[in-house]
């Protein structure tokens, strides 16, 4: 793992990530998971002082990058409800079959290498009547900026922990 990625990216994300308007967007999603919760890309626990601990019981974290994790220690210990990390990626989760009441997605699935594998694995862990909860961005309405998505992305990719910043997330 090179520099950057151990040491840089993980920071650059964490505070991109934790801007005032994208938490304002994290306020209005994640307070509505219940029972057990399965997070897919838990990163740096941005969204844990989000979750209300009356109505969860306990957050199963989906995450394979171990550095990231590191920068929400603080954010773990702080956390209301009991925080258990799985350092893998979504596409095969080591969870029983509808073993979750709530999964929720929030600015990851744009670096999941394989989305559609991991939305069936978010499908096969929620218990019948569970509910998916996502927050993502993905690819523009306006072609003329979507054609520039696909142009910054091999680049994008790189420094920015594996995002495709134009992925069409309401078509998955």
């Amino acid at each position: 793992m090179s520099f950057y990625n151990r040491h840089i990216m993980p920071r650059v994300i964490n505070c991109a990530c934790g801007l005032s308007q994208i938490s304002d967007q994290r306020q209005k999603i994640v307070p509505r998971a219940e029972g057990v919760v399965v997070e897919i890309g838990i990163g740096s626990g941005l969204n844990l002082p989000h979750y209300d601990a009356g109505k969860v019981i306990k957050i199963i974290g989906i995450d394979p990058d171990e550095q990231v994790w590191k920068t929400g220690r603080n954010r773990v210990r702080k956390s209301m409800v009991p925080v258990e990390r799985v350092g893998l990626s979504g596409e095969d989760l080591p969870l029983e079959d509808a073993s979750a009441d709530t999964v929720l997605v929030t600015y990851s699935l744009c670096t999941i290498p394989d989305a559609v594998a991991a939305l069936e694995e978010m499908r096969r862990v929620l218990k019948p009547g569970g509910r998916l909860l996502f927050l993502e961005h993905g690819a523009a309405p306006e072609e003329s900026v979507r054609k520039w998505q696909r142009r910054i992305d091999p680049v994008w990719k790189r420094i920015a922990g594996g995002c495709h910043s134009g992925r069409p997330i309401p078509v998955l």
